[in-house]
């Protein structure tokens, strides 16, 4: 048997694309902790392709609370920790920010403490690119810019970062921060968007494509650089292979950071288009000017994943395989667009 993973939010939709990704290629043993408070499901693992209840412990845990001694026991020793953990959704962030805010900046506190006590080898700290802020049109965030976030939801995630910061130079805890972008695959909640387009295209009703109307009536389309969850889950399955830690020191002021991004940014609209060719449907769709109205919520993001591939990483899926992947495992599967 391989080494012993901790993944926190493993019964989230990354988390179990994760601990499946990881049952296929590794010989890991993986320790899923969560809370099943939002959007964890159980099923996203039992249903996953491969899944082995002799290689995966599920352990509940709300780490809004530390993680006390009892647990450890349950838990085991462990090599790698990997904070998947976090409350992620924007608008709840808005509406009812202080809970929020608490929740995510508790949940990373008591895992730092626990990777304190425990030193793993590696603690990987799953970030977000909206702690970047916006990005300007023709520009992607690379790894160490001026952190911008634009709303409770990413403010948090940037506290999380700096906490992970202070733990790894005051105290030594192995950290990497890792900074991804919008995921997307099979079994996702169906309030995020591509499940959301997928519904409304195959029951016939209008889809709202976001974006903001120009002085010349012209549009601009909201955009991403969309990435499979799988993909997410094997650049972070090399970063704990390849990637070595990097300890505190004059000539090394800030622990290693990666941008997981997808290969192509693609606006709102396009994903529409992408997926009724997939289905062979006409999409219906209206272009709403929902940014200038909701504040905190950006246009345009986008992040540049150089760094990561000239270290080694290759994502095993394209973009074209990805969504062709998940519309088809969706049109099979069904249930997974009822929420």
């Amino acid at each position: 048997m391989g080494e012993r993973v901790l993944l926190t939010g493993g019964l989230g939709f990354i988390g179990s694309h994760t601990v499946e990704h990881w049952l296929k290629n590794t010989d890991w043993h993986i320790v899923v902790m969560d809370a099943l408070r939002f959007a964890g499901r159980v099923e996203r693992l039992t249903q996953a392709t491969g899944y082995d209840p002799d290689r995966v412990t599920l352990v509940w845990h709300d780490l809004r609370a530390p993680i006390h001694e009892q647990l450890k026991q349950s838990i085991g020793d462990v090599n790698y920790i990997v904070n998947m953990a976090s409350d992620s959704h924007v608008d709840r962030s808005i509406t009812d920010p202080v809970p929020f805010i608490q929740n995510n900046v508790n949940l990373v506190l008591n895992m730092l403490e626990y990777a304190r006590d425990i030193q793993p080898e590696k603690f990987i700290q799953i970030s977000t690119d909206e702690v970047y802020g916006p990005a300007p049109s023709g520009h992607s965030h690379v790894e160490g810019e001026v952190l911008r976030p634009s709303n409770p939801y990413s403010a948090s995630k940037a506290a999380q970062e700096m906490i992970a910061f202070s733990y790894w130079r005051t105290f030594g805890v192995p950290v990497f921060i890792t900074n991804t972008m919008n995921n997307f695959g099979e079994r996702q909640h169906p309030e995020k968007y591509v499940p959301m387009v997928m519904k409304k295209i195959l029951h016939k009703e209008k889809i709202e494509v976001h974006g903001k109307e120009r002085n010349d009536g012209q549009w601009d389309i909201g955009a991403r650089v969309w990435l499979h969850a799988r993909n997410h889950a094997d650049a972070v399955q090399y970063i704990l292979n390849n990637i070595p830690v990097k300890h505190y020191d004059d000539d090394t002021p800030e622990p290693e950071r990666f941008n997981i991004a997808g290969e192509k940014e693609i606006n709102n609209l396009e994903i529409v288009e992408m997926i009724a060719e997939i289905f062979e449907m006409y999409p219906h769709y209206e272009l709403v000017d929902f940014h200038s109205s909701r504040p905190g919520h950006d246009l345009r993001y986008s992040l540049d994943g150089t760094k990561l591939r000239e270290h080694g990483w290759t994502a095993p899926m394209t973009l074209e395989e990805s969504f062709e992947k998940t519309v088809n495992w969706t049109l099979k599967h069904p249930e997974w667009l009822v929420a």
